[in-house]
């Protein structure tokens, strides 16, 4: 009787775990679809796999003593990082992990080289619960103070601490906005006529993807462009502010890939000087080849996408389509 009740057991305890490892493959099932679309349409160029614990820092919040709770915030963020990540990082130069978003920081300039999201519609509603205004520009604790800005550097500057993960794409949850405001993901933005109307423009822009694509990979980070003077020769000239030489960008860059129902995969990207824009210009205005960004800011976008057969670039069908 004893052994009856212990194969009934075994039995139940057999479909149980059955039954939640089915639920999880359900969960997981649609994206798994899309990438195996992806590889059998797509030429993905293979790269070395990269240990994520050797190459990226987990910047979770400083003063935690609950080690399981770090634990799990760990875990998650490395799962979120895979997401966000998942069609390549543009480099690797002191790259961090946050619950949201991912960037790499540019430790001389005292900004972020780069700072990647993942959108989708329902990562980007607003929750009730979200409050803008109890956010607060500061400091990440987690860059060694010699190479961190500081609102110091900003005050009496004359430019705006504007955002590069915006804080707008980050309302479902009060953490993640409030780690759009950590000032690695600042960057020194002219405020009238850009960092409140053409750069804003642009990033509402890329929300609205979210209502055509299923999913949106978006890269944001400034560049640092030539100019021609008067003896006829070419300089890369920018200002600093603050104590901490604080760079200030020439231009500003967005390099998005949008993800259709059926796994197509669509690209776009936007160079905006860092300068007052009539407010009447277009979008259009300011998409360029994806190629003239990498060149200018020595990074690879979505190198795991083979560019050419991509779907569309700029609107544009490109490739066999």
């Amino acid at each position: 009787m004893a052994l009856k009740i212990t194969a009934l057991t075994s039995v139940g305890l057999g479909g149980w775990y059955a039954g939640q490892l089915f639920e999880k493959w359900k969960h997981v099932q649609k994206d798994r679809d899309c990438q195996t679309s992806l590889l059998s349409e797509f030429s993905i160029e293979r790269m070395p796999g990269l240990p994520i614990f050797g190459t990226v820092s987990a910047a979770t919040p400083i003063g935690s003593n609950n080690n399981d709770s770090h634990l799990t915030s760990l875990s998650t963020s490395t799962s979120r990082t895979s997401q966000i990540m998942r069609f390549g990082f543009p480099g690797l130069d002191h790259v961090r992990s946050y619950d949201d978003f991912v960037l790499s920081y540019d430790r001389r300039n005292r900004i972020a080289h780069w700072v990647f999201e993942h959108l989708s519609k329902d990562n980007v509603k607003s929750n009730g619960d979200v409050d803008r205004s109890q956010c607060e520009f500061k400091p990440d604790k987690t860059i060694h103070p010699f190479f961190r800005s500081d609102n110091k550097d900003y005050k009496y500057s004359g430019y705006d601490r504007g955002h590069l993960a915006a804080a707008g794409n980050h309302k479902a949850h009060q953490k993640h906005i409030e780690q759009t405001f950590f000032l690695s993901n600042i960057a020194p933005q002219v405020g009238v006529g850009f960092n409140r109307d053409a750069w804003n423009k642009l990033e509402k822009y890329v929300r609205k993807m979210t209502e055509i694509y299923t999913d949106v990979y978006v890269c944001t980070g400034p560049l640092f462009l030539p100019k021609k003077e008067v003896d006829g020769k070419k300089y890369i000239k920018y200002e600093v502010i603050g104590t901490n030489h604080v760079a200030v960008p020439t231009h500003f860059y967005k390099v998005i890939v949008g993800q259709t129902k059926d796994c197509r995969l669509e690209m776009e990207a936007f160079v905006m000087p860092n300068a007052p824009i009539d407010s009447t210009a277009p979008l259009t205005n300011f998409q360029v080849p994806p190629e003239s960004v990498e060149r200018a800011a020595g990074l690879l976008f979505f190198d795991k996408i083979s560019r050419d057969k991509l779907s569309k670039i700029n609107g544009k069908r490109v490739g066999w389509m």
